[in-house]
């Protein structure tokens, strides 16, 4: 096994779960479409889903800071289908 400290096992573990919750996500996202549910409201309703949670487990100062946040990122361009450096 490996001999990792425990802070980095963590941020593995961390990794590996983010990484399967893209995938279910995705696999979500795909039945979605496939059903005929349009993109926007898709993406519509799992950001209300995800601020709701958010709300509930840490309040509303933190889902204000999380959606600060996403809109820096919006205006750095990382969320574009080829994002360019400002």
């Amino acid at each position: 096994m490996l001999d990792l400290p425990k802070t980095e096992l963590d941020e593995i573990i961390q990794a590996e779960k983010k990484q399967v919750a893209l995938e279910y996500h995705n696999e979500a996202w795909a039945d979605g479409i496939s059903e005929g549910i349009e993109s926007e409201i898709l993406a519509e309703t799992a950001l209300s889903t995800a601020m709701t949670e958010l709300v509930r487990l840490h309040g509303e100062t933190h889902a204000l800071d999380v959606l600060e946040s996403l809109r820096r990122q919006v205006e750095f361009g990382v969320f574009r289908q080829n994002p360019t450096l400002q």
